[in-house]
């Protein structure tokens, strides 16, 4: 005990980290042992935060993030307290706990990148827990949680299976909206939703793309994309029909109620078609695979606003 009091003594005099063995010995350490060192200031208090109490403090510590990542940390949340429980200590759950916990999801029938993403914000939270020194390790550090290709949801929706389903939209901006996934290769709702008439370059048939999925990345807040021969009738009915002083390409849809996944389902079914596995990114996958067939990876891209390297891996599928 005096080396390792010495240590301590040592690292906190200068500002260093103790010793791998002397960390370790202190993890061991009895709750009441521990606090005398902590009461001399030669250890920060030992964390006795609960699971669902610091990870509560730290979702409402980020007041940085979008509503949507909210709802993913939110998600984790649930998947971490449903398991451990809301009382457990941070301290407490150990790497092996962590194996179970994927295990689990596993087991509940969740896809393999749904459960890598879990784990990527569990990571994401236990790494916030070090940096506050409430922990000394991240026990779901070892835990994949990179995305995969699951190239059995790849599907590509052909010309003729394209137009059967424009031909079944009840409107000219639910054309647009369905043209704007399948051949401009917006993100739908967040891009698609976004789009405002004042984006529209008509003379030079282009129009600007505002994404705040990639505005984090330098120059992704907004892309510039051609006005494609299979949009430019489409934005013109739309122009048209829309009301004095609309701002928005898409008005009718913008309401929070109106689920666009559910009615473009029921648009497929009343094409006469059976809905493919992942709607609106299949439409996006689609779209940028046939312009790989045309133009430079580099620049198809660029107009899709994806990197080359996530283009090979989730979206370029290979046709018949």
């Amino acid at each position: 005990m005096k080396i390792k009091v010495e240590d301590l003594l040592s690292s906190k005099l200068t500002g260093s980290t103790p010793k791998r063995e002397t960390s370790e010995w202190l993890s061991e350490l009895g709750d009441d042992m521990y606090d005398k060192f902590a009461a001399v200031g030669l250890v920060e208090g030992r964390c006795r935060t609960s699971l669902a109490n610091y990870i509560d403090a730290y979702i409402e510590e980020r007041t940085d993030v979008k509503g949507s990542t909210r709802l993913v940390y939110v998600r984790a949340r649930q998947h971490l307290v449903q398991f451990f429980g809301s009382d457990k200590r941070l301290r407490d759950i150990t790497p092996g706990d962590a194996d179970l916990w994927r295990l689990a999801l596993l087991e509940r029938g969740l896809a393999e990148n749904t459960v890598r993403k879990s784990c990527g914000i569990a990571k994401q939270f236990f790494n916030a827990a070090i940096r506050k020194r409430l922990i000394t390790e991240n026990p779901f550090s070892n835990l994949v949680s990179v995305a995969t290709a699951n190239t059995s949801r790849m599907y590509f929706i052909t010309e003729k299976e394209s137009q059967r389903v424009l031909e079944a939209c009840p409107d000219a901006e639910w054309r647009l909206l369905f043209a704007l996934a399948r051949y401009g290769g917006l993100r739908v709702p967040s891009e698609v939703l976004a789009l405002k008439w004042s984006d529209i370059d008509w003379a030079n048939e282009r129009f600007t793309v505002s994404s705040s999925k990639t505005e984090h990345h330098e120059g992704g807040h907004c892309r510039v994309v051609p006005m494609f021969p299979e949009l430019k009738q489409l934005f013109m009915d739309a122009f048209v029909q829309a009301g004095e002083g609309q701002i928005h390409c898409i008005a009718r849809y913008r309401d929070k109620t109106c689920n666009l996944r559910t009615r473009l389902t029921k648009i497929i079914k009343q094409a006469g078609l059976s809905p493919w596995p992942k709607l609106w990114q299949n439409l996006r996958s689609t779209r940028e695979t046939e312009l790989a067939n045309e133009f430079p990876i580099q620049v198809v891209t660029a107009w899709i606003g994806n990197s080359m390297a996530v283009a090979h891996k989730h979206y370029l599928q290979v046709t018949d």
